[in-house]
């Protein structure tokens, strides 16, 4: 399968997630995942959106489940589109917070990582990540399109809004 073979104007996703980061002080709220789809790398935390939530009531409420906070100033950054060599696709819905309340504590999901944001470790995250977290850090709103196979980015493409 190639970039160029995909119909992204006729394109379905299986299933819409959310991943949400909060920002604040110069530094972002990482996890680094235990378990489900990328177990092992670094993130940002979120899941699936679940029957009669909006992608930002399943953001907040996945930050809430996945490390104990309530994220506070909670603003859409972007819109992420994935279809993988598999067959398996996904719509993700990108947010930011500007704080959250609580200390972010370890679950049998995820172990919460704040890190500079000049020192986010791309080498352990997914490898579409490089391309479009940088413009949710400064505010770019993007809509990014990308084939994996695997761990392996493909082609990809990102239109600013």
């Amino acid at each position: 399968m190639r970039f160029s073979d995909i119909d992204w104007g006729d394109w379905r996703p299986r299933e819409i997630d959310t991943i949400l980061f909060v920002v604040r002080d110069g530094e972002v709220l990482l996890i680094r995942k235990k378990r489900g789809l990328g177990a092992g790398k670094i993130n940002g935390p979120g899941g699936k959106v679940e029957p009669g939530e909006t992608p930002e009531q399943a953001a907040v409420r996945e930050v809430r489940e996945e490390l104990g906070v309530e994220p506070t100033g909670v603003t859409r950054a972007g819109d992420l589109r994935f279809q993988f060599a598999d067959g398996f696709s996904m719509h993700v819905v990108v947010f930011r917070a500007s704080g959250c309340v609580g200390e972010a504590t370890e679950t049998d999901e995820a172990v919460p990582l704040w890190t500079n944001v000049a020192e986010i470790p791309y080498d352990e995250m997914w490898p579409d990540d490089e391309h479009w977290l940088p413009m949710m850090l400064s505010r770019e709103p993007f809509d990014g399109r990308f084939l994996l196979d695997g761990d392996r980015l493909v082609g990809h493409e990102i239109l600013l809004l």
